[in-house]
């Protein structure tokens, strides 16, 4: 194995050893398990766009304790999800629910691009065929022509 694999195997473990610092761990290793899946499906309010799993940031470790206390209390993973969402908002979830309430941001751009097809398709339907040209102005044409042709 090359020295510089090795290195960055023991960087990978370290980075892994640090996210979860064992104090912090339930002490029944199937509660500890139901907790690491929920911290999977939970925001970080300060990151965003990363797990609360996958964060260094002290929000992340705040929401992190609190999953496990309620964990420990024997909620279930939906009881703990209910929880956190009424306390910081369906944001919090990575995978938030379907309702009334979000269904409108999904179909917003559908119905968008549907209306603007529809203008579109009715605008190219209404178009005006383009004339045919007068006898006077084929005739200026011809004349036009005949005055270019070399």
């Amino acid at each position: 194995m090359k020295p510089s694999l090795i290195v960055v195997a023991l960087a990978a473990l370290l980075c892994v050893a640090a996210a979860s610092d064992p104090s912090e761990r339930l002490p029944d290793p199937a509660q500890e398990a139901q907790a690491r899946t929920i911290f999977r499906q939970v925001r970080c309010l300060v990151c965003q766009n990363e797990s609360i799993d996958d964060s260094d940031a002290e929000l992340a470790g705040d929401l992190r304790r609190v999953v496990r206390e309620q964990v420990a209390a024997g909620r279930s993973p939906g009881q703990v999800k209910d929880f956190l969402t009424a306390r910081y908002g369906e944001f919090v979830l990575l995978k938030p629910a379907f309702s009334l309430a979000n269904a409108a941001l999904w179909l917003a751009p559908l119905i968008t691009v549907l209306i603007g097809l529809t203008l579109l398709a009715g605008r190219w339907r209404r178009r005006e065929p383009t004339p045919d040209l007068t006898a006077e102005e084929e005739t200026r044409l011809a004349a036009l022509m005949d005055e270019q042709a070399p």
